[in-house]
Protein backbone atom coordinates (compact mmCIF):
# COMPACT_ATOMS: atom_id res chain seq x y z
CA UNK A 1 0.00 0.00 0.00
CA UNK A 2 2.59 2.27 -0.90
CA UNK A 3 2.92 5.25 -2.97
CA UNK A 4 3.01 4.58 -6.41
CA UNK A 5 6.56 6.54 -7.53
CA UNK A 6 7.81 4.18 -5.29
CA UNK A 7 5.20 0.67 -5.16
CA UNK A 8 7.37 -1.29 -7.72
CA UNK A 9 11.35 -0.60 -6.48
CA UNK A 10 10.47 -2.20 -3.15
CA UNK A 11 13.80 -4.28 -2.44
CA UNK A 12 12.37 -6.93 -0.51
CA UNK A 13 15.96 -8.67 0.69
CA UNK A 14 16.88 -4.70 1.95
CA UNK A 15 13.18 -4.94 3.41
CA UNK A 16 13.73 -8.68 5.35
CA UNK A 17 17.29 -7.80 6.11
CA UNK A 18 17.61 -4.50 7.09
CA UNK A 19 14.16 -3.04 8.53
CA UNK A 20 13.14 -5.57 10.21
CA UNK A 21 11.84 -3.47 12.99
CA UNK A 22 8.43 -2.94 10.75
CA UNK A 23 7.20 -5.81 11.32
CA UNK A 24 8.95 -6.77 14.73
CA UNK A 25 7.72 -3.31 16.46
CA UNK A 26 4.03 -4.32 14.98
CA UNK A 27 3.99 -7.14 17.45
CA UNK A 28 2.97 -5.59 19.96
CA UNK A 29 0.00 -3.91 17.72
CA UNK A 30 -1.01 -7.73 17.59
CA UNK A 31 -1.90 -7.22 21.64
CA UNK A 32 -4.08 -4.82 20.50
CA UNK A 33 -5.81 -6.72 17.81
CA UNK A 34 -6.35 -9.93 20.12
CA UNK A 35 -6.82 -12.28 16.87
CA UNK A 36 -9.54 -15.62 17.78
CA UNK A 37 -9.64 -18.45 16.60
CA UNK A 38 -12.13 -18.74 13.99
CA UNK A 39 -12.30 -14.63 12.91
CA UNK A 40 -12.11 -13.33 9.55
CA UNK A 41 -8.67 -10.79 9.84
CA UNK A 42 -7.52 -8.48 6.35
CA UNK A 43 -3.91 -7.67 6.91
CA UNK A 44 -3.66 -4.22 4.92
CA UNK A 45 -0.46 -3.69 3.56
CA UNK A 46 1.20 -6.65 4.64
CA UNK A 47 4.44 -6.67 3.66
CA UNK A 48 6.28 -9.81 3.10
CA UNK A 49 3.72 -11.23 5.31
CA UNK A 50 5.56 -12.17 9.16
CA UNK A 51 2.39 -10.53 11.12
CA UNK A 52 -0.01 -12.32 8.95
CA UNK A 53 1.54 -15.36 9.70
CA UNK A 54 1.74 -14.75 13.40
CA UNK A 55 -2.31 -13.61 13.05
CA UNK A 56 -2.49 -16.87 10.92
CA UNK A 57 -0.91 -18.78 14.02
CA UNK A 58 -4.22 -17.66 16.65
CA UNK A 59 -6.41 -19.86 14.88
CA UNK A 60 -7.66 -16.71 12.53
CA UNK A 61 -9.01 -17.40 9.20
CA UNK A 62 -6.12 -14.04 7.57
CA UNK A 63 -5.42 -12.52 4.10
CA UNK A 64 -2.95 -10.70 3.60
CA UNK A 65 -2.89 -7.75 0.44
CA UNK A 66 -0.39 -5.09 -0.60
CA UNK A 67 0.08 -2.86 -3.13
CA UNK A 68 3.47 -3.52 -4.46
CA UNK A 69 3.59 -7.00 -6.23
CA UNK A 70 7.00 -7.99 -5.06
CA UNK A 71 5.99 -7.63 -1.28
CA UNK A 72 3.16 -10.19 -2.30
CA UNK A 73 5.41 -12.27 -3.98
CA UNK A 74 7.95 -12.72 -1.23
CA UNK A 75 4.67 -13.14 1.55
CA UNK A 76 3.44 -16.36 -0.94
CA UNK A 77 6.88 -17.74 -0.52
CA UNK A 78 7.13 -17.42 2.88
CA UNK A 79 3.37 -18.04 3.92
CA UNK A 80 2.41 -20.66 1.01
CA UNK A 81 -0.79 -21.49 3.37
CA UNK A 82 -1.83 -18.18 3.63
CA UNK A 83 -4.20 -16.60 0.80
CA UNK A 84 -2.20 -12.98 -0.26
CA UNK A 85 -3.34 -10.81 -2.77
CA UNK A 86 -2.00 -7.16 -4.61
CA UNK A 87 -4.61 -4.39 -3.56
CA UNK A 88 -5.27 -0.60 -2.95
CA UNK A 89 -6.08 0.20 0.26
CA UNK A 90 -8.13 3.20 -1.13
CA UNK A 91 -10.36 0.83 -2.89
CA UNK A 92 -9.91 -3.03 -1.82
CA UNK A 93 -13.14 -5.15 -1.99
CA UNK A 94 -13.68 -8.27 -0.06
CA UNK A 95 -16.09 -11.32 -0.62
CA UNK A 96 -17.58 -11.13 2.71
CA UNK A 97 -17.49 -9.03 5.86
CA UNK A 98 -15.01 -9.36 8.41
CA UNK A 99 -14.12 -9.37 11.62
CA UNK A 100 -11.19 -7.00 11.88
CA UNK A 101 -9.28 -4.97 9.56
CA UNK A 102 -5.48 -4.69 10.65
CA UNK A 103 -2.90 -2.19 9.51
CA UNK A 104 0.89 -1.90 10.65
CA UNK A 105 2.78 0.94 9.41
CA UNK A 106 1.34 1.28 5.95
CA UNK A 107 -1.66 3.75 6.03
CA UNK A 108 1.31 6.81 6.26
CA UNK A 109 1.52 6.05 2.41
CA UNK A 110 -1.90 6.63 1.80
CA UNK A 111 -2.55 10.48 1.23
CA UNK A 112 -6.20 9.56 0.58
CA UNK A 113 -7.18 8.64 3.87
CA UNK A 114 -10.57 9.10 3.68
CA UNK A 115 -10.97 6.69 0.32
CA UNK A 116 -8.76 3.97 3.07
CA UNK A 117 -11.17 4.64 5.66
CA UNK A 118 -14.41 4.40 3.30
CA UNK A 119 -12.63 1.04 2.18
CA UNK A 120 -11.50 -0.53 5.35
CA UNK A 121 -15.82 0.29 6.73
CA UNK A 122 -16.92 -1.65 3.95
CA UNK A 123 -14.95 -4.10 4.62
CA UNK A 124 -16.32 -4.90 8.15
CA UNK A 125 -19.38 -6.82 10.14
CA UNK A 126 -21.46 -4.16 12.02
CA UNK A 127 -19.10 -4.35 15.49
CA UNK A 128 -16.13 -5.03 13.48
CA UNK A 129 -12.72 -3.56 14.58
CA UNK A 130 -10.10 -1.44 13.22
CA UNK A 131 -6.74 -1.86 14.42
CA UNK A 132 -3.95 0.15 13.23
CA UNK A 133 -0.50 2.22 13.81
CA UNK A 134 1.45 4.19 11.32
CA UNK A 135 3.17 7.39 11.43
CA UNK A 136 1.73 10.01 13.19
CA UNK A 137 1.93 14.22 13.55
CA UNK A 138 5.56 14.97 13.61
CA UNK A 139 6.97 11.23 12.46
CA UNK A 140 10.83 12.30 10.97
CA UNK A 141 10.20 15.52 11.30
CA UNK A 142 14.31 15.72 11.34
CA UNK A 143 14.68 13.42 9.00
CA UNK A 144 12.51 15.27 6.28
CA UNK A 145 13.64 18.75 7.17
CA UNK A 146 17.38 16.97 6.52
CA UNK A 147 16.41 16.01 3.38
CA UNK A 148 14.63 19.54 2.14
CA UNK A 149 17.44 21.37 3.03
CA UNK A 150 20.05 18.59 1.50
CA UNK A 151 18.09 19.37 -1.97
CA UNK A 152 18.00 22.64 -1.15
CA UNK A 153 21.65 22.53 -1.04
CA UNK A 154 21.86 20.97 -5.16
CA UNK A 155 18.92 23.56 -6.22
CA UNK A 156 15.43 21.68 -5.80
CA UNK A 157 14.18 24.26 -3.60
CA UNK A 158 10.33 22.88 -3.02
CA UNK A 159 11.16 19.03 -2.04
CA UNK A 160 8.35 19.55 0.66
CA UNK A 161 6.16 18.57 -3.33
CA UNK A 162 8.00 15.28 -2.83
CA UNK A 163 6.65 14.08 0.25
CA UNK A 164 5.00 10.94 -0.28
CA UNK A 165 3.67 10.54 3.19
CA UNK A 166 0.57 11.60 5.39
CA UNK A 167 1.18 12.18 8.89
CA UNK A 168 -2.33 13.21 10.61
CA UNK A 169 -2.55 14.25 14.70
CA UNK A 170 -5.12 12.35 16.77
CA UNK A 171 -7.65 14.88 16.05
CA UNK A 172 -7.82 14.87 12.72
CA UNK A 173 -7.39 10.93 12.07
CA UNK A 174 -9.98 10.54 14.82
CA UNK A 175 -12.54 12.71 13.38
CA UNK A 176 -12.28 11.61 9.82
CA UNK A 177 -12.97 7.85 11.31
CA UNK A 178 -16.05 9.23 13.17
CA UNK A 179 -17.56 11.06 9.77
CA UNK A 180 -17.19 7.53 8.56
CA UNK A 181 -18.85 5.62 10.72
CA UNK A 182 -16.80 4.15 13.36
CA UNK A 183 -16.41 4.72 17.40
CA UNK A 184 -12.50 5.27 18.28
CA UNK A 185 -12.32 3.94 21.37
CA UNK A 186 -8.47 4.02 21.61
CA UNK A 187 -6.23 6.36 20.33
CA UNK A 188 -2.53 7.58 20.80
CA UNK A 189 0.22 9.40 19.64
CA UNK A 190 3.64 8.31 20.93
CA UNK A 191 7.62 8.89 20.39
CA UNK A 192 9.06 5.99 19.51
CA UNK A 193 12.92 6.66 18.86
CA UNK A 194 13.68 3.52 16.41
CA UNK A 195 17.28 2.36 16.11
CA UNK A 196 18.41 1.45 12.24
CA UNK A 197 20.79 -1.64 11.26
CA UNK A 198 23.97 -1.33 9.54
CA UNK A 199 25.81 0.90 11.73
CA UNK A 200 26.68 4.01 10.09
CA UNK A 201 25.27 2.80 6.50
CA UNK A 202 21.69 2.76 8.67
CA UNK A 203 20.35 6.40 7.60
CA UNK A 204 21.65 5.92 3.90
CA UNK A 205 19.66 2.69 3.51
CA UNK A 206 16.68 3.97 5.39
CA UNK A 207 16.76 7.29 2.79
CA UNK A 208 17.44 4.53 0.05
CA UNK A 209 14.38 2.36 1.17
CA UNK A 210 11.87 4.83 2.57
CA UNK A 211 12.24 8.35 1.18
CA UNK A 212 13.35 7.12 -2.68
CA UNK A 213 10.89 10.02 -4.28
CA UNK A 214 13.51 11.94 -2.82
CA UNK A 215 15.61 10.83 -4.60
CA UNK A 216 13.87 10.00 -7.83
CA UNK A 217 15.21 11.75 -11.15
CA UNK A 218 18.43 12.79 -9.30
CA UNK A 219 21.81 11.89 -11.26
CA UNK A 220 23.86 8.98 -8.92
CA UNK A 221 26.28 11.18 -8.00
CA UNK A 222 23.31 13.85 -6.85
CA UNK A 223 21.73 10.89 -4.96
CA UNK A 224 25.34 10.65 -2.82
CA UNK A 225 25.79 14.18 -2.48
CA UNK A 226 22.16 14.23 -1.00
CA UNK A 227 22.38 11.42 1.43
CA UNK A 228 26.31 12.76 2.85
CA UNK A 229 24.12 15.90 3.60
CA UNK A 230 21.34 14.46 5.46
CA UNK A 231 24.11 12.62 7.31
CA UNK A 232 26.53 15.59 8.20
CA UNK A 233 23.25 17.42 9.23
CA UNK A 234 21.69 14.74 10.94
CA UNK A 235 24.86 13.19 12.75
CA UNK A 236 24.53 15.19 15.90
CA UNK A 237 21.16 14.65 16.91
CA UNK A 238 20.21 11.24 15.68
CA UNK A 239 23.46 9.51 15.77
CA UNK A 240 24.41 7.50 19.07
CA UNK A 241 27.40 5.26 19.62
CA UNK A 242 28.07 4.35 16.41
CA UNK A 243 23.99 3.56 15.53
CA UNK A 244 21.80 5.67 13.58
CA UNK A 245 18.08 6.48 15.81
CA UNK A 246 14.95 7.70 13.36
CA UNK A 247 13.23 10.36 14.89
CA UNK A 248 9.49 8.42 15.11
CA UNK A 249 6.48 9.06 16.38
CA UNK A 250 3.70 6.85 16.08
CA UNK A 251 -0.11 6.72 16.30
CA UNK A 252 -2.25 4.01 17.05
CA UNK A 253 -6.07 3.39 16.81
CA UNK A 254 -8.90 1.42 17.54
CA UNK A 255 -12.33 1.64 15.86
CA UNK A 256 -15.28 -0.01 16.09
CA UNK A 257 -17.87 -0.08 13.06
CA UNK A 258 -21.10 1.33 14.51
Amino acid sequence: MHNISISNNWNTALYEDKHAFVWKYGEDLLKLLNPQPGESILDLGCGTGQLTEKIAQAGAQVMGVDYASAMIEKARQNYPHIRFDVADARNFQVDKPLDAVFSNAVLHWVKQADSAIASIHQALKPGGRFVAEFGGKGNIEVIATALYSALKSIGIPEAQALNPWYYPSIGEYASLLEQQGFDVIHAMLFARPTPLAEGEAGMANWIQMFASSFLTGLSSEQQIQVIRVVEEYLKPTLYQQGTWIADYRRIRIVAIKL
